[in-house]
């Protein structure tokens, strides 16, 4: 049985750890306490209900620490599922937090092969490699949707291992033993070119968001049937009935920042696709925001900053970028989001209070529309199409 050590707690972290528990000893590794004593009363950090259900009624061989040191000792695998957050002065991922958990892991076990989940810049693995004169580090990037991180585990669309070791093949047939997909396909490539698939993968997700929205654009300005065209459309095979419901932008952890950084890296390079992905996701919330000021409200209401349904993730959600837009039009606006930690935004008051919400409400934007809306359908403003964020 294999040890396998997973450091850091938020989603991408614990669908990993869930998967692989299942017949490896997994210790989970997070600086916050309080994540970890949760993880151990079998409360998982994220939402995710499939996982909440793993943990609580699977019989899982794993537990959580906040002791890196240790929990690394003996370890066979050590996967790094850190936050690189797209930082806007260097223009790239700051990846300071997993160079220095990749490079204390490595120095302080001389047998253990790294993994990394995390988003990383292109080159990254070689440049570490270099640093510490090994190639005990691989990146296997992740495909998991918020919300749905471990299902997406269970039944991977494929597995990417940036490694043709037979240490790393080990690792990617582990993947593959603890799926529900027995015959997922593994795709074993270089470091470089693993991490080309997971932000050209994010680029074309984030162009079709954008393709669908421009679609919804035209026929809302042009007063046609936005629903009709789309089913029409997406009824050709090669374009699919998915991934297709119109929206206010795309948003959420990677599809912003794996975008910028494409962008970046196309300067020397000739390109019009990849700027025109970014553009137009600010374009799209621009026409939203002026379409929004058109009737006059004086107190808009913000239904959920979460980019998905289900979702407790309003980073970079498209959302705030129209609220930004509203309070510099000098209208009132409040939020509605029970997931929400915080008890203000800057310039935004929350209300805890459906009823007291909508009552005060002239106009509510909905990213998604939730039965919670059923009731003042009339003063909803949404471009949720379908229902459904696939």
């Amino acid at each position: 049985m294999f040890n396998i050590c997973v450091v850091g707690m938020g989603y991408v972290g614990c669908a990993n750890a869930l998967l692989l528990s299942q017949n490896c000893r997994v210790v989970m590794v997070d600086i916050s306490q309080d994540k970890v004593e949760d993880f151990n009363r079998k409360i998982l950090p994220v939402r995710d209900s499939l996982g909440e259900e793993f943990l609580k009624n699977e019989s899982l061989n794993i537990r959580a620490s906040s002791n890196l040191g240790d929990s690394i000792t003996g370890a066979d695998y050590v996967i790094l599922a850190l936050p690189t957050d797209y930082d806007e002065k260097s223009k790239t991922f700051n990846t300071s937090a997993l160079d220095e958990v990749a490079e204390f892991v490595l120095s302080e076990n001389d047998n253990v092969l790294v993994i990394i989940k995390s988003t990383i810049p292109v080159g990254y693995v070689e440049n570490l490699r270099e640093k510490m004169n090994t190639k005990r580090v691989v990146f296997s990037p992740e495909f998991l949707r918020e919300g749905h991180a471990l299902e997406d585990n269970l039944y991977p669309s494929r597995i990417i291992i940036g490694d043709d070791s037979e240490k790393a093949k080990r690792f990617s047939e582990l993947l593959r033993q603890n799926s529900r997909n027995k015959k997922v396909k593994i795709h074993i490539m270089s470091p470089q070119a693993a991490e080309c698939v997971k932000l050209f993968s994010n680029a074309y997700l984030a162009m079709r968001v954008a393709y669908f929205n421009e679609l919804d654009s035209f026929c809302m300005l042009k007063d046609i049937n936005v629903k009709e065209v789309i089913k029409g459309v997406s009824d050709d095979l090669r374009i699919g009935q998915y991934y297709n419901n119109p929206s206010f932008g795309y948003g959420g952890y990677c599809l912003p920042k794996d975008t910028k950084y494409i962008l970046e890296n196309f300067l020397d390079i000739p390109q019009e696709l990849m700027s025109a992905i970014v553009n137009s996701n600010v374009t799209r919330k621009n026409l939203l925001s002026q379409e929004i000021l058109r009737s006059n409200p004086s107190n808009v209401g913000i239904y959920r900053l979460a980019m998905k349904a289900g979702s407790d993730n309003c980073r970079d959600s498209a959302v705030l970028d129209i609220v930004d837009v509203l309070l510099d039009n000098k209208v009132n606006v409040f939020v509605y989001d029970p997931e929400l930690k915080l008890q203000n935004l800057e310039r935004v008051s929350l209300i805890s209070d459906l009823k007291e919400f909508i009552s005060k409400s002239d106009l509510i934007l909905a990213n998604r529309f939730e039965k919670d809306l059923s009731n003042c359908r009339e003063k909803v403003f949404t471009r949720d199409i379908f229902g459904t964020d696939d």
